[in-house]
């Protein structure tokens, strides 16, 4: 399922114009993107499950190739954890 079917699927079940959906929920990934990246924020949702930041330690790795070892930074990376029912659903299916 792509952001658009998304779309489509909200404004149909809510009647709202496409243009009014799409608006929110760019807005909404837009702020979960803003407290993760910027501010280091987990976000959590109810009934859905949480999106973390982790960070990843410095490390060092080898390009098997070119034979080169190089060092890869810690750096951080966002993660999602589903909530419990979330995940009695889905073994539903």
């Amino acid at each position: 399922m792509t952001k658009a079917d998304i779309i489509s699927a909200i404004a149909a079940k809510t009647g709202l114009p496409k243009k009014d959906v799409t608006i929110t929920v760019e807005a909404f990934m837009e702020e979960i993107r803003l407290n993760m990246a910027e501010n280091k924020e987990n976000v959590y949702l109810r009934g859905f499950g949480t999106f973390t930041v982790k960070r990843r330690a410095r490390k060092t790795a080898r390009n098997i190739s070119k034979n080169v070892t190089m060092v890869i930074d810690a750096h951080d990376i966002p993660s999602f954890k589903p909530c419990k029912s979330f995940m009695e659903r889905m073994e539903k299916y």
